[in-house]
């Protein structure tokens, strides 16, 4: 029996490395003749570095770079097994869980740390980054980053304009005469599996503002000023990106290395499975079943996100697809429509939040056990069907 394991992170209380530790153990233990193969997965949010770097064998690396809030922190970009690709996860330097709750101030936030690792990989010799889009505290279409890399974004008075989203109101011109000239020769590919545009309601700002601090009176003022920035940089490259899917992804970080950096942007999920080489893996080896599994299952797992893409690729090779969760929230009975086997929480109980992102790991372990009993019935005498 062959059993590959590809979670999602489960947030705030389960990485997707330990999630493959966790299957890894269990089924080694309750199913002794079967072969594992465990690999952490993303789709450009948190966890994509921490995934891509475990999967190929890299490493990380560490650098004191500028928060959120401008107090210097400890970050991390990956290079990845492979040698030359780097993954730098804004969420690492520039993330909402740096901020305390009551600190958090979309208006005032800079993503510079963000540009510094980006440097920092370029400094190493790094010519390939993988630039994760995710979980950002910022709202500064990423002027704070992209200031680090040598861009000047100034006011009427030549006063510094782009050191949050606040002063990007006040943007009036944007040199690119001292850009760091490493990024012509970099490969800069975005992962985001967000698609929001730039501006409006479905933009950067009344989509992910709240979540980031901002109060209802704050919106206009930080929609106005990407509004304000995407005009300038419109005017200043002499093309409009603002519509471009994932434009407002990371508090419109997306946008602004569209725009400034030549930048692509591709699917996270399909940047890791890449990376993996997932597809080659399935065509070639023989697997009975995929687990996966995330924090929690909903509308969005539905529309394209981690497990509904695991549900989709089992499909396409006839290999049944068992997902986990901490949560199953609304209708989402369309994943058996893509091919879906299974979906069940882990909880075994009503339980509060608190209590089941501290029990998070013991009751994975207990459901995996469960399931185990299960697939070694079901899979005796080789059949795949559950």
């Amino acid at each position: 029996m062959n059993i590959l394991v590809l979670p999602d992170s489960f947030k705030e209380s389960l990485s997707a490395t330990r999630f493959c530790e966790i299957a890894e153990s269990v089924i080694r233990r309750r199913l002794p003749g079967a072969r594992v193969l465990a690999l952490p997965m993303a789709d450009g949010g948190e966890g994509t570095a921490e995934a891509l770097v475990t999967g190929t064998r890299g490493e990380f690396v560490r650098a004191t770079v500028t928060g959120p809030m401008g107090d210097p922190v400890t970050a991390r970009w990956g290079l990845l097994g492979d040698g030359v690709t780097a993954v730098v996860e804004m969420a690492e330097a520039s993330g909402l869980p740096l901020v305390p709750t009551q600190h958090r101030d979309p208006l005032r936030a800079t993503s510079r740390g963000t540009g510094e690792l980006i440097l920092d990989a370029l400094d190493r010799g790094v010519r390939r980054i993988v630039l994760a889009l995710g979980g950002s505290a910022t709202n500064d279409a990423g002027a704070g980053a992209l200031g680090a890399l040598g861009f000047r974004f100034s006011d009427a008075q030549g006063a510094d304009a782009g050191r949050n989203a606040s002063s990007l109101a006040q943007l009036s011109t944007v040199s690119r005469e001292r850009r760091d000239p490493r990024l012509d020769e970099t490969d800069l590919v975005i992962a985001s599996d967000v698609t929001n545009p730039l501006l409006g309601e479905r933009g950067a700002t009344y989509t992910y503002g709240r979540q980031k601090g901002a109060e209802d009176g704050q919106l206009l003022a930080l929609e106005k000023a990407l509004s304000n920035f995407a005009g300038v940089t419109s005017d200043t490259i002499g093309r409009d990106e603002s519509e471009t899917p994932g434009a407002g992804a990371a508090g419109g970080m997306g946008y602004g290395f569209l725009s400034y950096c030549n930048a692509s942007i591709r699917s996270g999920f399909d940047v890791v499975a890449e990376a993996y080489g997932l597809k080659d893996r399935l065509a070639r080896d023989r697997f009975d079943l995929i687990i996966t599994g995330e924090g929690a299952i909903n509308f969005q797992s539905v529309q394209g996100k981690l497990i509904g893409r695991i549900t989709e690729l089992g499909r396409s090779h006839g290999i049944p697809v068992v997902a986990l969760a901490g949560a199953i929230r609304g209708d989402v009975s369309e994943l058996y429509g893509l091919g879906l086997t299974s979906m069940t929480s882990i909880l075994d109980r009503p339980m509060s939040l608190e209590d089941a992102l501290r029990q998070t790991e013991p009751l994975l372990e207990k459901k995996l056990t469960d399931l185990c009993s299960l697939f070694g019935r079901c899979f005796a005498g080789e059949s795949r069907h559950i």
